[in-house]
């Protein structure tokens, strides 16, 4: 803009300045030819009375001192006389138009240039009473003469007017953009401009108020997208259709190292299946997989998004699926195990109502067979108590109200239940320790502890015992339950918690366990927000500590 204003004016300037000049030289032509005819006439009129018609010794003598051409032509165009030629050797004049022009009408008058075209003649001619014509010519410049004469000083005129020219467009141009140079286009309407501008500037107003209030609104948008997905734990990641990672959330950024979300979708991950569900989502498919990272397992579930024709962009999701996957898995395992253990003492169970049914069996037998019917029956009972506490606790816990436990009575409660266990596996049951409370389900707790130290018991050795200790540590309530018993190997310590997993499966059926009393503690822990801290060593015995950190 800033050349083009310049070039308006500059451009305007010279040709301003060519038209001034060109019409300057025509005006001063013109009153010079004015001048020059006006003096011919004069002295023409002047030469005519010197004469008074026929005097030709005076017109000779006039000739002689005048600077120009005196022609004195007869009645039929013939030379008689003439100051700077020889009149024997001139053609007629009849034909020459101020001649023929004076002839008519008395005066005529006329000018030629010269066949180079730098000199001009100026011709007056003055009837005079015989019939005879005076003509005074004078030769002048003409206008290209004067310029081819004058051309170094008009060049060097045109040079400065040029200069003069180019420094006033500069400065004009300065001066006209200066007020648009500086406009404020964020508070357009506080800028000092031309009127001619004011609309403008109302509108560019107006268009930024409303660019603002939507980056306003883009902005608060995109905080709640960013609050949303950082809340999110579940990963997302949105890729553009030439497969650019666009976006990735907290998950997804704590899940895949920091730097690789920042490019393609093959920096973020190279699992095979990862690529296979991104791949088919950016193809327009949606997609379902499954991988495996560090040990959790990740649902993965794209979807495929149409860009106008361009390609499809693609929404992945990454979902942490090891609780569920685990679940579903112990569930699996807890029918088969729930159906193997029912199944034990209904077989044994049927096997001897058979054979009493047959009559197979002596009469002094029938005591000993409904015993065993008896024992098989009351153990398939503890395994479904076992199994409906287990499911309470799995929903919550049962409604009774939490209320203050006192847990060194509790450990005296649970030692007078067990005396008689202890006292046929050969076990010392003892309570120890300083009183502790804790606010929980009195019936759940005491089934906690009475599983610890019943197992305590039945995996003792004969001659062991089993310490059953209360207190406060740190400001909060444990029970410790020690013996001296066959201890957990290492490899089974982080696995005695879960349901019908056992370390010895042919001591346990000795001891008529059913494989839920740790697995109720463990469900038990969690409702009274309890920690379980389990120290073994094999052949030496066992330490399990219930810390409550909520009193």
């Amino acid at each position: 803009m800033r050349k083009r204003v310049f070039g308006s004016i500059f451009l305007t300037a010279l040709i301003t300045l060519l038209l001034t000049v060109s019409l300057l030289l025509i005006a001063v032509h013109s009153g010079l030819s004015h001048d020059m005819r006006t003096r011919l006439a004069n002295e023409c009129s002047y030469i005519a009375a010197a004469i008074g018609g026929d005097d030709w010794q005076e017109l000779g003598r006039i000739g002689s001192i005048y600077a120009d051409r005196i022609t004195l032509v007869g009645t039929d165009g013939a030379v008689l006389y003439d100051n700077e030629g020889d009149v024997t050797s001139m053609e007629n004049h009849a034909a020459r138009p101020e001649i023929a022009e004076a002839l008519a009408r008395g005066v005529g008058e006329s000018s030629r240039l010269s066949d180079t075209l730098s000199e001009q003649t100026y011709y007056y001619a003055l009837r005079l009473d015989g019939g005879m014509v005076l003509r005074v010519a004078s030769t002048a410049d003409s206008a290209l003469g004067a310029l081819s004469t004058a051309s170094p000083w008009i060049v060097l005129v045109i040079l400065l007017a040029l200069l003069v020219a180019a420094l006033l467009a500069s400065w004009l141009t300065h001066v006209f953009l200066e007020p648009i140079v500086t406009l404020d286009l964020h508070a357009p309407l506080k800028n000092d401009a031309y009127d001619e501008l004011s609309p403008l500037l109302h509108r560019m107003d107006k268009q930024n108020r409303k660019i603002a209030s939507q980056l306003d609104e883009l902005k608060r948008r995109q905080a709640e997208f960013d609050d949303v997905t950082a809340r999110m734990d579940e990963g997302l990641v949105l890729f553009s259709a030439g497969g650019d990672i666009l976006f990735a959330n907290r998950a997804v950024c704590a899940l895949f190292p920091e730097d690789s979300a920042a490019g393609g979708y093959m920096t973020l991950c190279r699992d095979p299946e990862y690529i296979r569900v991104v791949e088919e989502a950016l193809g327009g498919k949606s997609a379902h997989g499954r991988m495996e990272k560090d040990g959790r397992v990740y649902s993965l579930s794209a979807s495929s998004v149409a860009e106008g024709g361009q390609g499809h962009a693609a929404v992945l999701f990454v979902v942490d699926i090891t609780e569920r996957d685990q679940a579903e898995r112990q569930r699996q395992e807890f029918t088969a195990n729930v159906s193997h253990e029912l199944k034990t003492p209904l077989t044994s169970i049927m096997g001897y109502a058979e054979i009493m049914e047959n009559g197979i069996v002596k009469a002094e037998d029938i005591a000993p067979f409904a015993g065993k019917i008896r024992a098989e029956a009351r153990r398939l009972l503890t395994l479904i108590e076992d199994i409906i506490r287990l499911s309470q606790l799995d929903e919550g816990g049962d409604p009774a109200p939490f209320e203050p436990v006192e847990l060194a009575a509790l450990c005296g409660t649970v030692r007078d239940r067990l005396q008689h266990k202890a006292a046929e596996h050969q076990v010392t049951l003892r309570v120890a320790g300083a009183p502790a409370e804790v606010s929980g389900q009195r019936r759940t707790l005491e089934q906690m502890v009475f599983n610890l130290a019943d197992n305590a018991i039945a995996y003792n050795k004969p001659g062991g015992s089993v310490l059953l200790e209360t207190g406060t540590q740190d400001g909060a309530p444990f029970v410790r339950v020690s013996d001296t018993g066959i201890g957990i190997a290492p490899a089974d310590q982080q696995r005695v918690f879960e349901r019908f997993y056992r370390v010895d499966k042919s001591h346990s059926k000795m001891t008529g366990g059913t494989g839920l009393g740790l697995s109720i503690v463990k469900h038990g822990a969690a409702l009274h927000h309890a920690e379980i801290a389990l120290q073994s060593t094999p052949g030496e015995g066992t330490t399990i500590t219930l810390r409550f950190t909520q009193g």
